[in-house]
C-alpha cells in the first residue's frame, strides 16, 4: 500500500498554501465570503483535482496509442453542490474534444476515467457521470 502525503500551512486569517512535491497553490475564499480571493476555494480544487487526474490519464492513454487523432481536449467538471451541511451531490466531467472515431473516444475515456484515483475515490460518494462532446467545428459537433 502506498501513501500520498500534501501538506497545507497557514499563510494569513483566511489564506492557506498547499504544497505537494515542489509545487504549490494557494486556498483561500473569495471576498464575499471574508476571504482574500487569492486563489481557489477546496470545493474548487477538489473539482480541480478531478478533472486534472482524468485528464492526465486520459492523455497517457491518448499517447500510448499509434494514430490516435484527438486534440483540443477540455473538461469542464460542474458540481452540484448541496447544503446542510455543504457538499457535492454529484459531479459531471464534460469532455470536449476533436476527434475522429468516436467508439475510440469513448474507449479511451472509460480507460482514462478508470484510471483516475480522485474519480475511484469519489464515485462511491456522490453521483459521478462522464459526458463526451466533440469540440466546436469538428465532425461530431
Amino acid at each position: 500500500m502506498a501513501t500520498i502525503t500534501v501538506n497545507v500551512k497557514q499563510v494569513n486569517d483566511a489564506t492557506s498554501e498547499g504544497t505537494a512535491r515542489d509545487h504549490k497553490v494557494l486556498i483561500d475564499r473569495p471576498a464575499a465570503k471574508n476571504g482574500y480571493d487569492a486563489g481557489a476555494m477546496g470545493g474548487e480544487l477538489l473539482l480541480m483535482a478531478l478533472g486534472g487526474c482524468f485528464m492526465s490519464n486520459l492523455l497517457a492513454a491518448i499517447r500510448a496509442r499509434d494514430e490516435v487523432n484527438i486534440s483540443a481536449i477540455s473538461v469542464d467538471v460542474v458540481g452540484t453542490k448541496e447544503d446542510t451541511p455543504d457538499h457535492f451531490s454529484a459531479v459531471e466531467l464534460q469532455i470536449s474534444a476533436a476527434y475522429d472515431d468516436p467508439a475510440q473516444m469513448e474507449k479511451l475515456v472509460t480507460i482514462a476515467e478508470r484510471g483516475c484515483l480522485v474519480a475511484n475515490t469519489l464515485r462511491n460518494a456522490v453521483s459521478l457521470s462522464f459526458t463526451i462532446r466533440p469540440a466546436v467545428g469538428t465532425p461530431h459537433a
